[in-house]
């Protein structure tokens, strides 16, 4: 495990999960949000964007956190290791929700309410995203370690296991 994605629905836990794994294995971790967005909620080209992945790429050893539809295959195709987060539309909710007032690293500015547009695409996400994501996964399987988890548990299972 030396390159990695972490992809899943918003408030699954993709970021806590990626930064555990990068405390534990010291693998450089790159937020795909903290690229995206400027600090005034707009965000860089998409050709900046490409290029900032591909810059990552170059490295040895990487971590990186984010869904980004148009990009996962992208970075599919450069890992060895994909780390799926497929949990309930519930859980993700309640998880996008208990971020809100919180600072973090991923995001460079503090959300104050669950945006509609962004809660709307939570609970789209089951059927407009998964399946492209599964679809992907079944193409490259034969290529990359693939740990799909159906719980927060499971990762941290996962995690307890890698100390």
């Amino acid at each position: 495990m030396k390159k990695v994605i972490v992809i899943g629905c918003p408030g699954s836990g993709k970021t806590t999960f990626a930064e555990k794994l990068n405390k534990s294995t010291g693998i450089p971790l790159y937020y795909l949000d903290a690229i995206w967005h400027k600090p005034d909620k707009t965000h860089i080209p998409r050709e900046d964007f490409d290029k900032r992945i591909r810059e990552i790429f170059r490295e040895d050893r990487w971590i990186i956190d984010g869904n980004y539809k148009r990009t996962i295959e992208m970075r599919l195709k450069e890992c060895d290791t994909v780390f799926l987060f497929d949990l309930p539309t519930e859980v993700c909710l309640q998880g996008a929700t208990e971020r809100i007032g919180k600072g973090r690293y991923d995001m460079p500015w503090i959300e104050t309410e669950l945006d509609p547009e962004f809660e709307q695409f939570i609970k789209d996400f089951p059927e407009d995203t998964l399946p492209y994501i599964y679809e992907l996964l079944k193409k490259y399987k034969s290529e990359k370690q693939i740990i799909i988890f159906r719980t927060r548990k499971e990762s941290d299972e996962f995690l307890k296991k890698m100390r």
